[in-house]
């Protein structure tokens, strides 16, 4: 049974948080590409939270917080069956105690293996089996964030690129007292 269809947008942490929440009972799995998952006897390793500051190529400043949960499967196979949702919300809370975690954060889960580059991936869809409580991972993407602001990512009609620093404004014009100040003028 399918619970959340594919994010459009990235997902919160609170949002992924309150889903494991709803499944306290059922074995964590990690779908990292079709068909393969993160060994059972994975660890969790740690949380961290990241804010990221960005300038764009429009010139724009750009300001996040990520909150990567990082997967790792030991050498050795040490379990038939992974941890349960429960045992991964002790770590949560453990993790918090100590970190105060941004609801509002992106979530990400970082995760490679011999097979697999370690990279991080969003949660996408989850769904679940009689036992078992799946999180299909999707890639990370890269974007033009001049794109989410309505503005053009690469040539526009009139030519000139989002790359390019924004406009500068005119100078204002100080106008003695008494003098008018008409649209247009700069001095408004």
């Amino acid at each position: 049974m399918n619970i959340l269809v594919n994010q459009i947008s990235p997902m919160t942490w609170q949002a992924f948080k309150s889903t494991l929440e709803a499944n306290p009972d059922l074995h964590l799995a990690f779908e990292y590409q079709p068909g393969q998952y993160a060994d059972a006897s994975f660890h969790i390793t740690e949380i961290k939270q990241a804010s990221l500051v960005s300038v764009d190529c429009g010139g724009q400043m750009n300001s996040w917080t990520e909150v990567i949960v990082q997967l790792w499967e030991p050498p050795v196979r040490e379990a038939e069956r992974s941890m349960r949702v429960s045992k991964a919300l002790e770590i949560i809370n453990l993790v918090e105690k100590s970190l105060p975690l941004n609801p509002l954060a992106v979530v990400k889960i970082e995760f490679g293996n011999a097979r697999f580059d370690t990279r991080q991936l969003y949660p996408g869809e989850f769904s679940t089996t009689s036992d078992d409580f799946i999180v299909h991972l999707v890639p990370d993407y890269t974007q033009c964030k001049a794109l989410s602001r309505n503005e053009a990512c690469g040539v526009t009609a009139s030519d000139s690129a989002c790359c390019a620093p924004a406009a500068e404004k005119p100078a204002l014009e100080i106008i003695a007292e008494g003098a008018t100040c008409t649209p247009g003028s700069g001095c408004c």
